[in-house]
């Protein structure tokens, strides 16, 4: 059987790699655009900031190391122009010659991935404007700033990879700005307030985050000297573009495979439209596993999943991909972490959940062991169900291990009720005798069981709390202008508190306002909401 895969980076090198593991016999071939093969993308920001420190450690495998490790023939900077799928062939231009090849094949794989999506606006010619996608992007950047040629720079883009670079950009001492036409950072991954919390971090380490603002053109004449946007012109030495990626299937028009908005769709077999044709990667559509839909996952961790099944299909089985529920994890300017799966709030509701949703301020370990931390987490279930449908965390510490065990939970259809009580790991240095996770899992059952009576940070800053007086329920007196109380010296009416007064509960991350409110009801305070994640989260204005 001969097998054709297009593209060489993640999803198309995994596919070779397994299928021949699988059946030896298998002729395999892979074209692919670029000079190099299976390179490390999601490393790149690193070599800029000089974490990753040799710029062969980007290069996962050459070519030859490759086709000697594995079998398949790699054929690179040889580009597919056109797919003939009933003639069973690819043409195929050879970019040292300019030659025009066909190649047969008895399964094709389109692995092609994706390219940045780079706007059509004025001096993006000069000097100094970078894209982020392959190791000559990563290495011409960080050459520049070693060089001395920046030292103030726009990074167009508030996603994973523009809040990668620009982290790294600060590290090497570079000024950095960060610009994206969305409302705020990292859209449609975290809620509004989780990314309002990022944005101040951001600001607080020195990298200036711009929301609401479109890019419009570079200025300068013969390197970068302005960045202008919709707001104004920014003074920069350089811009780096990572406003996102388009899938790379312009060559697939009239090919009869179907697409939608130039992704290629795949069934739970990653088999197109097209008998013997697949497709993997960021090029491809797949499914999120949570709603059934079809869905986009440009992840390097989706690739290999979805190679490898492709793979095995290919060799005779037959095995269903269940698909994503859009994790990530990454590491954010000012020593933030953010990791997330599943559904978003507002994700949630659009698809007609009625949801409950508690933000919390957990322990990462022991908060006695050096070094411990907290996390913010995020947690959304369904009313209903009492199903967990999202979960999104940032901290200082190990968040993959927060979201990790929300995938799992949410792939096996677990409800707060079942994850409450579980058997999670323990030790000082790694978590707390109640894991973090449970942790926040027993604030959510308090909200959905109405033990917890709380405003969220986004109702508190919606104007939920007009009308409230504000407590001061901290370990000590921390908001000034606030009334004080003590919870431990609550042992019946409070002096100065009506027992129907509206009382919003504030400490520092919540746990003692809760504390309290539990108190306070015992000796019949009726109208008490605590602030989710206390003066952590949320910035309480105090009187001069």
């Amino acid at each position: 059987m001969k097998v054709l895969i297009l593209g060489g980076v993640a999803a198309g090198t995994k596919v070779a790699a397994k299928l021949l593991r699988e059946d030896r016999s298998c002729e395999v071939i892979i074209l692919t655009k670029g000079k190099d093969i299976s390179y490390a993308g999601c490393g790149l920001p690193y070599y800029v900031g000089d974490v990753i420190h040799g710029k062969e450690q980007l290069i996962v495998n050459t070519p030859e190391k490759y086709a000697r490790l594995t079998g398949a023939a790699v054929l690179t900077e040889t580009e597919a122009v056109a797919v003939k799928t009933e003639e069973h062939k690819v043409e195929a231009k050879d970019l040292k010659t300019g030659e025009v090849k066909e190649y047969s094949y008895d399964k094709l794989v389109i692995a092609t991935g994706a390219s940045p999506f780079v706007p059509d606006i004025p001096g993006l010619h000069l000097k100094n404007v970078f894209t982020m996608r392959t190791p000559d992007d990563a290495i011409a950047l960080r050459e520049a700033v070693e060089a001395g040629e920046i030292k103030r720079a726009v990074v167009a883009g508030g996603g994973f990879i523009g809040l990668e670079v620009a982290e790294n950009l600060a590290l090497k001492g570079v000024k950095v700005s960060v610009i994206d036409f969305a409302p705020h950072v990292l859209p449609n991954f975290l809620d509004p307030e989780m990314s309002e919390f990022v944005e101040n971090k951001m600001a607080e380490e020195g990298i200036m985050p711009m929301t609401g603002v479109a890019l419009e053109g570079v200025i300068g004449t013969e390197k970068v000297e302005k960045v202008q946007t919709s707001r104004r012109a920014m003074k920069a030495d350089a811009l780096v573009m990572a406003i996102g990626i388009r899938p790379n299937t312009a060559f697939l028009e009239g090919s009869g495979i179907e697409m939608f908005k130039g992704t290629i769709i795949t069934d739970k077999y990653l088999q197109t439209n097209i008998a013997d044709v697949y497709a993997a990667g960021d090029c491809a559509m797949i499914t999120n596993c949570e709603t059934g839909k079809p869905a986009w996952s440009p992840m390097g961790s989706t690739a290999n999943i979805a190679g490898r099944i492709l793979a095995k299909n290919i060799a005779g089985g037959k095995v269903e991909y269940p698909g994503v529920l859009g994790t990530g994890v990454a590491k954010l300017p000012g020593g933030l972490n953010t990791g997330r799966t599943g559904l978003t709030e507002i994700a949630a509701k659009a698809k007609g959940y009625d949801t409950v949703s508690v933000i919390t301020v957990v322990d990462d370990k022991a908060h006695y062991y050096p070094g411990a931390g907290s996390f913010i987490i995020k947690l959304t279930a369904d009313k209903a169900t009492r199903k967990l449908l999202g979960v999104q965390v940032l901290g200082k510490g190990a968040v993959d291990k927060v979201t990790d065990i929300g995938v799992t939970a949410i792939s096996l259809g677990a409800t707060v009720d079942q994850l409450s009580s579980m058997d999670f790991a323990y030790a000082p240095p790694f978590s707390t005798a109640i894991h973090p996770f449970a942790h926040s899992i027993n604030i959510l059952m308090n909200k959905m069981d109405g033990a917890l009576e709380s405003f969220s940070p986004s109702e508190y800053g919606d104007g939920a709390a007009e009308g409230y007086e504000i407590i001061d329920c901290a370990l000590a007196p921390a908001l000034e202008g606030k009334k004080y109380l003590d919870l431990t010296a609550i042992n019946g009416e409070v002096d100065g508190l009506g027992k129907d007064d509206k009382l919003l509960l504030v400490c520092t991350k919540g746990k003692r306002a809760y504390l309290t409110q539990n108190r306070l009801k015992y000796y019949g305070y009726t109208n008490t909401k605590v602030l989710e994640g206390g003066t952590t989260f949320t910035e309480i204005e105090t009187e001069e």
